[in-house]
């Protein structure tokens, strides 16, 4: 079964996820912006549950060229998180030309130590694709988020899976080992689907309703997208 990765941005959607059955929570503030960095106060409600729990790691909505108080700033970000028993990272970081800011995330990365280390969707707006997964992909990263160069997973699957095709490659090389996982616009309905057409195996996603007027992450919208991942082809 492919693991689930919900966003979580307060107790009631940790809960959410958990009551549904996901495997892990993504953590962030501020959906609105695309997410930013928690507060400690909420990372150490989401551990209080014992889901498994990877914080999101951005200073400020907007680009993801950050100078060096921002870099500053989001290293001291990764060290706090995972001081608190965070079990994994979510960041990125690209120049002015496009590329991977090769030296922060090696910066993010030797902050985290142990802990696990997502790429998040800066890639989606990075100059070279290819380039910018290979980049990825020699620094240590464990995992690539990403909806394939497009607004929507759904809408970038012909470039996911030549991702997840690059990642099994280099893996059977033994020079990596980068997960691949399809985010944005994903739900019950399209989950299954973005899953078999990418050879993906782990999915990312808000997985809300509108509930009182409100978008909310529902356990019961998770619980669905399981279900539909459950099902046989």
């Amino acid at each position: 079964m492919a693991i689930l990765e919900v966003c979580c941005t307060d107790e009631r959607s940790v809960k959410a996820a958990q009551d549904g059955g996901a495997q892990r929570v993504e953590l962030c503030a501020d959906i609105e912006a695309d997410g930013l960095t928690p507060s400690d106060e909420l990372i150490r409600m989401a551990l209080a549950t014992g889901i498994r729990v990877h914080v999101l790691v951005r200073p400020r909505a907007g680009n993801f060229i950050y100078n060096v108080r921002e870099g500053d700033e989001i290293v001291d970000s990764i060290r706090r998180a995972v001081a608190l028993g965070a079990h994994g990272v979510v960041v990125g970081a690209l120049t002015a030309e496009g590329d991977v800011d090769v030296s922060l995330c090696q910066r993010c990365l030797e902050a985290a130590g142990e802990a696990s280390v997502t790429f998040h969707r800066a890639f989606d707006v990075c100059r070279d694709p290819l380039t910018a997964f290979d980049t990825i992909a020699s620094l240590g990263f464990d995992r690539l988020l990403t909806s394939g160069h497009e607004a929507k997973a759904e809408q970038g699957v012909a470039l996911i899976r030549q991702l997840v095709e690059r990642s099994h490659a280099l893996a059977s090389a033994a020079t990596s080992r980068l997960t691949v996982m399809p985010g944005s616009g994903v739900s019950s309905k399209n989950a299954r689907s973005i899953l078999d057409a990418t050879g993906a195996t782990e999915i990312h996603g808000t997985f809300r309703e509108r509930v009182d007027g409100q978008l909310m992450t529902t356990a019961e919208e998770v619980r669905n997208t399981i279900l539909q991942i459950l099902k046989p082809n």
